[in-house]
């Protein structure tokens, strides 16, 4: 992807997530490849609502800084899977709250809930617990990088993956949606059950 076009998507992806509640204040990161090989993404300790194109940040693959941008202390868990799927081009991590209230609960979204989910995102598994910006999260994700396209990270989050920006950002989505409708069914087999017992 082009730079102009990729900094454009991107901000309008954060903005996105600001707006719909996956993230808030500085929560959450997101970021691209670019055709050269470079990395662009979002800063560290910056709000999605409010970002703009000149805080991007720029990286090689290893993660050393190639402008005056800090990026995201969670770029550690972009690098790794870039380089784990090497189709990857995009990433988005984020806290949606339904998804993230699985997480927290220590639950995949492994059932088979609509068939639409199943054929655009497949089964998300849940890593185990890893601290933020450390190796522990990269290496309770990197078994599961390479046959998933989305990741529930225990007590922590999601992070959706794709050719492009819009295809990770249409994974997450879907990710936060097929949870949110597992919720409710939940919820609503539970009143059935109540009203069973009345």
């Amino acid at each position: 992807m082009d730079e102009i076009g990729a900094r454009q998507d991107l901000i309008r992806i954060c903005h996105l997530m600001y707006e719909r509640s996956y993230v808030v204040s500085s929560d959450g990161n997101v970021s691209v490849q670019l055709d050269d090989g470079r990395v662009l993404a979002t800063p560290t300790m910056t709000c999605k609502g409010r970002i703009s194109e000149d805080l991007l940040a720029i990286t090689d693959l290893e993660g050393r800084p190639l402008n005056d941008c800090r990026a995201s202390s969670e770029l550690a868990m972009h690098l790794l899977i870039y380089r784990e799927r090497p189709d990857v081009k995009a990433v988005c991590h984020a806290h949606p709250p339904h998804g993230t209230a699985f997480a927290v609960a220590g639950l995949p979204i492994d059932q088979p809930i609509l068939s639409e989910v199943i054929l655009t995102l497949g089964c998300v598994p849940l890593a185990e617990y890893g601290t933020p910006s450390t190796e522990e999260l990269s290496d309770a994700m990197r078994p599961l990088v390479k046959h998933h396209n989305a990741l529930l990270m225990a007590n922590h989050g999601a992070v959706a993956y794709g050719a492009d920006l819009w295809q990770a950002w249409d994974r997450l989505e879907t990710l936060e949606h097929t949870a949110k409708i597992a919720i409710v069914a939940r919820a609503g087999r539970f009143a059935k059950s109540i009203r069973r017992r009345d």
